[in-house]
């Protein structure tokens, strides 16, 4: 195996997952260690939930994602979405669509063709992803998933091109699913701002994930049943010392898929994020108990995707 360790090392990325658990000296931009993402905040609804359950319990949440879609949001509840996470200093992104799940195609649901449910099928479907990235930022929207790598190289090609603000996060989905350091270092070098990695990396596979890339990792410490449930909360202090710059990431355990959401769903979803607003409290005491010097970004920190306030520039 002596050649191929090398050849690794040759090109900046370790020559096996890391079993000493390293800690990372890599940083926010704040010179924060880590930072709080609330997934799953499907739409205008459930975010002033989550908002009124977090005055109760005071978590400093920094992002909160969706997973619904741009598309499935009118206007009205896109800017809504906006203000409210502008007027809290809090990234707010949504996911781009419509993906393979939503075509004609029944490749996606099938048992070994699942690996394409996330991605965009056929050159149309980038389009329209690349039509609901602009409408977003038209509409304030500074933060976006995708869980493509196709679209993701097209983000980049936008910024570079003005199609998109130089400061939108572009987030990736834990649905693209690269699981390795030299895919995920390919993911950075192709646009992504910040990656999701899969649910079920053992902290050495995570180590050497994070030796061979600067990004921000975003983690699932309780994880949906459909990506397997765990719940990883006594881990936290380790994936902080690890990980760093990571974004801890708070699912719930034991609830239904609630993609694409509405109204039919709106007060499951409302239930939903006040749990994982107490999911996220949860983590905080342990933070506080096992590692409590870690250093956490404030409110509004540099690189936050934070969504412009259109009503108020507007009145302004």
């Amino acid at each position: 195996m002596e050649a191929s360790k090398e050849l690794l090392t040759s090109l900046g990325f370790p020559s096996g997952d890391l079993y000493n658990l390293p800690s990372s000296c890599k940083r926010f931009p704040d010179g924060a260690q880590y930072r709080i993402e609330i997934p799953s905040v499907e739409g205008p609804l459930a975010l002033e939930a989550l908002l009124e359950e977090n005055e109760r319990l005071k978590v400093p949440i920094h992002r909160v994602s969706q997973g619904s879609g741009i598309m499935m949001l009118t206007d009205d509840e896109i800017t809504n979405m906006c203000d409210m996470c502008s007027e809290q200093e809090m990234e707010l992104s949504l996911f781009t669509g419509p993906r393979g799940t939503f075509d004609i195609s029944a490749q996606p649901f099938t048992t070994s063709g699942k690996v394409v449910a996330l991605r965009h099928e056929g050159i149309d479907q980038l389009v329209y992803a690349m039509e609901d990235l602009q409408r977003g930022a038209r509409l304030g929207l500074r933060g976006a998933l995708v869980a493509d790598e196709g679209l993701l190289l097209l983000t980049k090609e936008m910024k570079h091109k003005g199609l998109l603000p130089q400061n939108f996060v572009i987030k990736v989905s834990v649905q693209m699913m690269a699981s390795n350091p030299v895919s995920i270092k390919l993911m950075q070098d192709i646009g992504a701002d910040t990656y999701n990695v899969p649910t079920a990396l053992t902290l050495p596979k995570l180590a050497a994930i994070r030796q061979a890339v600067d990004i921000p990792i975003d983690l699932y410490v309780e994880v949906p049943d459909n990506f397997g449930g765990f719940i990883r909360h006594y881990e936290i202090p380790e994936l902080i010392r690890i990980l760093a710059p990571v974004y801890i990431k708070f699912g719930l355990k034991n609830h239904p898929d609630v993609y694409p959401s509405g109204k039919h769903l709106e007060a499951l979803n409302i239930d939903l994020c006040k749990e994982r607003v107490h999911r996220a409290a949860l983590g905080m005491q342990i933070i506080e108990k096992y590692c409590p010097d870690a250093v956490i970004s404030k409110k509004g920190a540099e690189g936050l995707g934070i969504p412009v306030n259109t009503t108020m520039k507007k009145v302004l």
